[in-house]
């Protein structure tokens, strides 16, 4: 089971650098528009478009980085990874359609088999 906690960890880390890339794009997709208005003289269309350009790319890097975040902590057991990519995985079902199957594997693998708890010194 510990196999298919690693490839949660690796799916949530890819998937967060997909939206940074999509980030990118976007950024780089309406720079070149605003390039093209400014230069046909539109100095406030000019600045409108690259309002959109930087809030529209802000809200897909703060989308990536929670599953970028939370990827690693899995990938390197820490403490609070598991609930937090568990939250991720609940948000990602709504994310049609790749992050549907993404947060329905999420939550199948680590719904699973939950990790053993130690007893502590009350219950003893």
């Amino acid at each position: 089971m510990k196999t298919h906690v690693q490839i949660v960890a690796a799916l949530h880390i890819a998937f967060g650098a997909l939206s940074l890339l999509a980030a990118i794009t976007v950024f780089a997709f309406f720079g070149m528009a605003g390039t093209i208005v400014l230069s046909q003289g539109e100095h406030e269309a000019a600045s409108r478009v690259s309002i959109v350009a930087v809030v529209l790319s802000g809200f897909l890097v703060v989308l990536a980085l929670p599953g970028i975040i939370g990827g690693w902590a899995l990938f390197t057991d820490r403490s609070w990874g598991r609930p937090f990519v568990m939250m991720l995985g609940v948000l990602q079902l709504f994310n049609i359609p790749f992050g549907t199957v993404l947060g329905i594997y999420t939550l199948w693998a680590l719904l699973h088999e939950l990790p053993k708890q130690t007893p502590s010194a009350s219950t003893i």
